[in-house]
């Protein structure tokens, strides 16, 4: 019996999937318990439907995404820290306070977005990376000045 996986079955299919399995398993297993329908012509058209909806929204979160890259990187962060002789800060700069930040210029960033290998530790300009989509990362210029 040919059927349309609903939800991922180990082993057997994943979510979306279209696959030939025994009859037994199908109507004994998979369709009680709505893990996948049976693969007719209008299950399929809406299967189709549905893939070209979920297309069309992640294009739409893409151009989103670029869109707001452009905006995050127009601005530069500037961050007032305490420091010491040879411009080395008192602590450091994480993430957190990065995108506290962003946050106060009404630009809403995650801080596990922030790629930061390691805090900035040293006054003056630092470029960050911000993973805003899969496939979009902005990169923010962050300038650390010291605290008076």
């Amino acid at each position: 019996m040919k059927v349309i996986f609903l939800a991922d079955v180990k082993g057997k299919g994943k979510k979306g999937e279209t696959k030939n399995v025994p009859d037994g398993y199908a109507r004994n297993y998979l369709l009680p318990n709505n893990l996948a329908v049976e693969a007719t012509a209008g299950n399929l058209k809406d299967l189709q439907a549905k893939n070209k909806s979920q297309q069309k929204k992640a294009e739409e979160e893409l151009e989103q995404a670029k869109a707001y890259k452009e905006e995050l990187e127009a601005i530069t962060i500037e961050i007032k820290a305490k420091a010491g002789e040879g411009g080395r800060l008192f602590g450091a700069i994480s993430t957190k306070q990065i995108a506290e930040t962003l946050k106060k210029m009404k630009k809403k960033v995650d801080k596990r977005k922030i790629q930061l290998n390691e805090p900035i530790r040293a006054l003056g300009y630092t470029n960050v990376p911000i993973k805003i989509h899969p496939e979009v990362i902005a990169t923010v210029k962050v300038h650390v000045v010291e605290e008076k």
